[in-house]
């Protein structure tokens, strides 16, 4: 693959994650009868300020990402700074950090429930192993990009996701969906299209699930919610009955809306927010500013779906998917430089072409 290719396709992955964020940071906690209402009957198609009613942000500038995007730039970080490795003590002494430059800065909380509860422990001392252990939500999943940036799809990238995950979600459901998007990314960073990559994560996660239970290890803390891998696989294929068409509106509210939150879910639990992910970029897999736009307005947690969709269809399309206004923007309103990050992510990549 020619550099100039994969770089874009880096680039296209943290794009369309801060893209998928910010356009969903307007409507993040609200049903999508409390989205139309605030800000209109027609779909939110390009960045909007956050109503003063937001339940989350209130009033936050149009283009504004959230924490999605500033911890995976954490992460990213992180795995600069160890080329490639993974402390989780000081990740999750960087992740504190992060926590109180926002509060300097007057920003509101915007930790998920499962990382609030994980750094209010590892502050007070508990071990950084067991600080995790509840955690079954999206927010290892939500900040995984980068991981399969700087790795190709071998077992030193499921190693990082699970270490990236050890600390705020040590579960079954939380490793699970941190390797999956990782993995994704990874195969879509290869020139995979989205939808095969997909699979090929899906498949991926579950051998080396598979090979790690041969070996008499367990990887996470069990819960008896859902399977995040079995979930997805079947929305996925209930997806493809919804195949995407060029004259259809970016969003079916009778088809495909209401019956995705029915059967997927959008909340913020991983084995909900991660299938739904998955099924948006496979209905709309060669429409990637739609599927953005489809998860800003689809209710519950707007902004981490779309930042998995952006993130998985920038890595398979390049940054091109995005309209140039859109990436400017994002990029300019949140001070942050996602190409130069791209770059460095690449650099450290293991067996990526350089």
């Amino acid at each position: 693959m020619k550099k100039n290719m994969l770089e874009g396709r880096a680039y296209g992955a943290l794009v369309g994650l801060a893209i998928g964020d910010a356009l969903g940071m307007p409507t993040q906690s609200m049903s999508s009868d409390q989205i139309r209402a605030e800000y209109g009957f027609k779909p939110i198609r390009t960045f909007v300020d956050a109503s003063p009613e937001q339940p989350i942000a209130p009033g936050m500038r149009a283009g504004s990402i959230t924490d999605d995007t500033e911890q995976a730039l954490v992460l990213a970080n992180q795995l600069i700074a160890g080329e490639g490795e993974l402390d989780i003590h000081q990740y999750a002494q960087s992740l504190l950090n992060w926590e109180d430059d926002m509060k300097a800065k007057g920003s509101l909380d915007l930790l998920g429930p499962s990382t609030k509860y994980a750094l209010e422990q590892f502050k007070a001392g508990m071990d950084v192993n067991l600080t995790g252990i509840h955690g079954t939500t999206n927010g290892g999943a939500m900040r995984a990009c980068p991981i399969g940036i700087a790795n190709r799809p071998d077992t030193h990238l499921a190693d990082i996701a699970r270490r990236s995950s050890i600390v705020t979600h040590n579960t079954t459901q939380g490793i699970e969906s941190t390797m999956l998007i990782a993995a994704t990314v990874s195969y879509g960073l290869e020139g995979t299209d989205a939808g095969e990559a997909m699979m090929m994560a899906l498949n991926y996660v579950t051998a080396y699930l598979a090979m790690n239970r041969f070996e008499g290890m367990e990887v996470g803390h069990w819960s008896p919610k859902a399977s995040v891998l079995a979930r997805t696989r079947w929305a996925i294929s209930w997806a493809r009955e919804h195949a995407d068409s060029q004259s259809g509106d970016i969003y079916d509210h009778d088809m495909f809306g209401d019956q995705l939150r029915a059967l997927v879910g959008t909340s913020v639990e991983a084995n909900e927010s991660v299938p739904a992910a998955f099924a948006i970029a496979t209905r709309y897999s060669e429409r990637p500013y739609d599927a953005l736009c489809v998860a800003a307005n689809i209710g519950g947690d707007t902004d981490t779906i779309g930042a998995m969709v952006g993130a998985i269809l920038g890595a398979s399309h390049g940054v091109e998917a995005f309209p140039e206004e859109m990436v400017r923007l994002v990029q300019e309103t949140n001070h942050i430089d996602l190409r130069h990050v791209a770059n460095e992510l690449l650099a450290i990549s293991r067996s990526g072409e350089q």
